[in-house]
């Protein structure tokens, strides 16, 4: 018999359909998946083995998912730039310096941040995946990875080289670990390269991770190169689909939402990163009404500063607002949603609810903080406000992801995270002498 992990007397944020919360709840998993959950105390059998965690003031509810994620080596280096100048003098030049060991140091630095953020899913486009991978795989952390692929001219990744990605990769931690096919963005692609990447994923049966609609000048290059806008350019060579990623989506026509909703592509909005890189603001009101699938991510520490979920949660609830001048969009109990369901339903994973064979992906978030001060513990309302306005990654207080626990009292329990900290500043100094000097 597999040992329980019972997480009781919490206050249980299922995100059902009818936003169900338990005050003094249980929350019961076996293995990777949630055995019970429900209102009162746990009464059932504590066997030899079984671990009971007090959960007395403290939320409990799903992981959250960061749905667009790069690994980043370079946080806060090179601010201020707008996202094509950006790209060319830091970004690039970066991850074309990238080696396998650096990557995989700046991938364990960017999960455990993560991790200790109460992000449970990272749905990260990179290069070097095999380092990712082996990142991901002894962090603990559910991990969706795609190749960075470009025309070749641009010294980036192949198609080739996401095949092989696959090939190595996918499966590994036990299924946690899945490989999309990656597509950087229309500048760098053509559309002859968006038909090869739907024809790989569907040989493949996988997904697709790309940007699109990301900033203005994206919009003129591909009117300028294609006649079209770049969501016409995706839709028109197949890529779009139920399986597809869309990150950012800042400069969406009426058109191309409407392509967007006829494919059921799914969305990741990412305000934090949009307003840094000066890029604008999504068309979040839009999106909703229209039905799309919008989930959240925080995109790039190097282009965000932090990889805080929590802080990206606020900056979707309250950026809209400014910009619309209406108080009443985006309430709190939906900008929790796509923080956690939207984010697992986009990925097509069993997670993002507390309820029964739904993966055992839950974090305790510890309410004994001035940020949860004052706090009405039978208020609804009052907690899911707390949770986007007020929290900060700091909050979370344990991190289990299928079934099993990587952070416990702020500490994670797979690595050594100060040996993780010194490798990755070492990695850092290493890619950023491999980078040739400019001109």
């Amino acid at each position: 018999m597999t040992a329980k992990l019972i997480i009781d007397n919490g206050i249980v944020v299922t995100m059902d359909d009818d936003d169900t919360m338990h005050f003094g709840g249980h929350v019961v998993i076996e293995g990777k998946s949630i055995l019970s959950m429900g209102p009162g105390r746990y009464t059932g059998e504590v066997a030899d083995g079984d671990r009971v965690i007090d959960a007395s003031d403290k939320i409990v509810m799903p992981g959250l998912v960061d749905l667009h994620y790069h690994t980043a080596i370079a946080k806060g280096y090179s601010d201020h730039l707008p996202l094509w100048e950006y790209l060319d003098t830091c970004w690039y030049p970066m991850i074309r310096a990238l080696d396998p060991e650096a990557a995989y140091w700046a991938a364990l630095a960017s999960y455990a941040e993560s991790i200790k953020g109460g992000v449970t899913t990272v749905n990260d486009m990179y290069r070097q995946l095999q380092g990712l991978a082996r990142a991901a795989e002894e962090i603990g952390i559910r991990a969706v990875l795609s190749n960075d692929v470009a025309l070749p001219e641009h010294n980036l990744d192949t198609l080739e080289d996401n095949q092989k990605a696959y090939e190595d990769c996918h499966g590994m931690g036990d299924g946690r670990i899945e490989v999309y096919v990656g597509i950087e963005w229309l500048p760098l692609a053509s559309p002859e390269l968006l038909r090869d990447a739907r024809q790989l994923a569907n040989d493949l049966k996988t997904g697709i991770h790309i940007h699109l609609n990301e900033s203005l000048t994206e919009v003129e290059n591909s009117k300028e190169r294609f006649g079209r806008r770049p969501t016409e350019v995706a839709y028109d060579a197949g890529l779009l689909g139920r399986d597809c990623i869309a990150a950012h989506c800042v400069w969406l026509s009426d058109t191309e939402i409407a392509l967007m909703r006829t494919t059921n592509t799914q969305i990741s909005h990412n305000p934090s990163s949009n307003a840094k890189l000066g890029n604008g603001i999504a068309r979040l009101p839009e999106m909703k009404a229209a039905g799309l699938n919008v989930g959240l991510g925080h995109d790039a520490a190097e282009c965000n500063n932090s990889r805080d979920l929590f802080q990206v949660m606020k900056f979707a609830a309250v950026i809209h607002r400014a910009a619309r001048v209406d108080a009443s969009l985006h309430p709190a109990p939906e900008i929790v949603r796509m923080a956690t369901r939207n984010g697992s339903e986009a990925l097509q994973h069993n997670g993002g609810i507390l309820a029964t064979g739904k993966n055992a992906d839950v974090i305790l978030i510890d309410t004994l903080s001035p940020m949860f001060t004052p706090l009405r513990k039978d208020d609804p309302a009052h907690i899911y406000s707390h949770l986007t306005y007020a929290a900060n990654g700091s909050c979370v207080h344990t991190t289990i992801i299928d079934g099993r626990i990587v952070m416990e009292d702020r500490q994670l329990t797979m690595v050594d995270e100060a040996t993780i900290v010194r490798e990755a500043n070492a990695a850092f100094t290493r890619v950023l002498e491999r980078i040739p000097p400019v001109g």
